[in-house]
């Protein structure tokens, strides 16, 4: 059973993008232009838009239009994307246009600005609304129409996509379409490679927090102050870390109709006044981000563990477990995603399936290892892995006296307890291994038990660290 939600992302030490001229964060601007998109009766709808406005609580009137919310609307396209606008061209930025096709056709003057100003216009979807309850074949034709009006109003079509109010579909349908990234996440603080069908899409994600809808939301911002303060501690702890060598994307939302009101678009300025003023910062477009990203970390074509059948997961982990393959048999039956396709993650899987066993199967797996510089080593009938790790700590160089020594223990320990002497060797040199058998063999059986099958659970670990990220 496959869980198809991606917890891992980067792991916990997220990859060096490599930022053009080892900038140390990339701070890329979002300008959603939206208005005439929106919904309205006069746009063929059947009711008037509730979402992103100055009208607290604002409800859809079904079959009529709404005068207040259309002429705030109307403010973004009038006002608002101007002022926007000129703040961006005098501090030579470009920003991304996250641009709905309808709201585009109905501002030619604005798309000639943004492309005179050589802006980015990635598509918003065909229109402003809400896709979570559209059949995948009616989606499917409104991205459709998207790109081909698109194309006819910018004279290129998008490459960039962000249907904002996205369903289920709407990554698998952009990925269906071609485009060269996809922005439908807030997933990660970096771009990432998702596969649909077998072929690989790459996601750009976007942002809900650093964003200035948070104008027109439920405890949001309530002054450009909190939305410059927000900014600002966004941006110091992400430019703190690309100083550690862990360099991030920060990505920042802004509306025409709400950023670009007066008292909002100061904040922006004081923001990149202050960003601005930070040597080692990187300004792009998403599709700069994308196009650095396919061309320094391409996807990489590899068969991962969550998405092996089980003849193909237990022939390539079968082994971990000395001798059980019936460990890794009940761990691919296991609810695996992608969290499991690294040593950690498929770790704890196969960990999951030995500690839920019976006692005496896990007596079976502790029985199959070998003796430390026994009788199978001396006969070089060793796995590969046992003689990989035994020959780690130097245990196969041993002096005639070392040999006595690791024969007596064996012996004794095996006859106490019933089962061999486990120990993770990675861990340990020849002494350190000497001193653990000395005070193991002092416990009593269940506490060694207990031991022993941590050391098994913890030579698997150092096993699958050889073979997965």
């Amino acid at each position: 059973m496959r869980y198809d939600r991606d917890m891992r992302g980067h792991g916990p030490n997220s990859r060096d993008p490599a930022w053009p001229d080892d900038a140390k964060i990339a701070v890329q601007f979002v300008v959603n232009y939206e208005e005439g998109g929106e919904n309205s009766v006069a746009h063929g709808d059947a009711a008037s838009e509730a979402f992103l406005s100055e009208i607290v609580g604002a409800a859809a009137w079904p079959g009529q239009r709404h005068w207040n919310m259309e002429t705030i609307y109307d403010y973004g396209a009038r006002a608002g994307f101007w002022r926007l606008h000129r703040m961006f061209t005098a501090a030579g930025i470009r920003p991304t246009v996250f641009g709905v096709a309808t709201a585009l056709a109905r501002g030619p003057e604005q798309v000639a600005a943004m492309k005179a100003a050589d802006w980015e216009i990635a598509t918003h979807g065909y229109k402003w609304i809400e896709y979570k309850d559209y059949s995948t074949e009616d989606e499917r034709d409104h991205i459709a129409r998207a790109i081909a009006l698109h194309t006819e109003v910018v004279g290129s079509p998008p490459r960039g996509f962000y249907q904002g109010r996205a369903s289920m579909n709407t990554a698998h349908l952009g990925a269906e379409a071609g485009f060269d990234y996809l922005a439908d996440s807030y997933a990660d603080e970096l771009p990432y490679w998702i596969t649909f069908d077998g072929e690989p899409s790459l996601i750009v994600p976007y942002t809900l927090d650093a964003n200035d809808m948070r104008f027109a939301t439920p405890q949001g911002f309530n002054s450009g102050d909190q939305f410059y303060a927000y900014l600002k501690d966004s941006f110091d702890t992400l430019y703190a870390e690309g100083q550690a060598g862990a360099a991030k994307m920060m990505s920042i939302g802004l509306h025409c109709r709400l950023a670009g009101r007066p008292g909002r678009a100061a904040a922006v300025q004081r923001f990149i006044d202050y960003a601005q003023g930070h040597s080692d910062v990187w300004f792009p477009t998403r599709i700069e981000i994308a196009d650095h990203w396919r061309a320094n970390h391409p996807y990489q074509t590899q068969l991962r563990p969550s998405e092996m059948d089980k003849p193909a997961f237990v022939a390539a982990y079968g082994g971990i477990f000395e001798h059980s393959v019936w460990v890794a048999e009940r761990a691919h039956a296991l609810e695996l995603g992608p969290a499991h396709d690294s040593a950690a993650g498929l770790h704890n899987a196969l960990c999951r399936a030995f500690r839920t066993a019976s006692g005496d199967e896990r007596l079976g797996v502790l029985t199959a290892h070998p003796d430390l510089a026994g009788k199978l080593a001396a006969a070089k009938r060793l796995t590969e892995e046992s003689t990989s790790e035994q020959a780690s700590a130097g245990l196969d160089a041993l002096t005639a006296q070392e040999h006595a020594d690791f024969s007596r223990l064996n012996t004794a320990y095996t006859e106490k307890f019933g089962f061999p002497f486990i120990i993770a060797v990675r861990d340990h040199d020849k002494a350190s291994i000497l001193a653990a058998y000395e005070r193991r063999i002092a416990n009593d059986r269940d506490t060694e038990f207990a031991e022993a099958c941590r050391q098994v659970e913890r030579i698997a670990e150092f096993r699958l660290m050889d073979l997965l990220p």
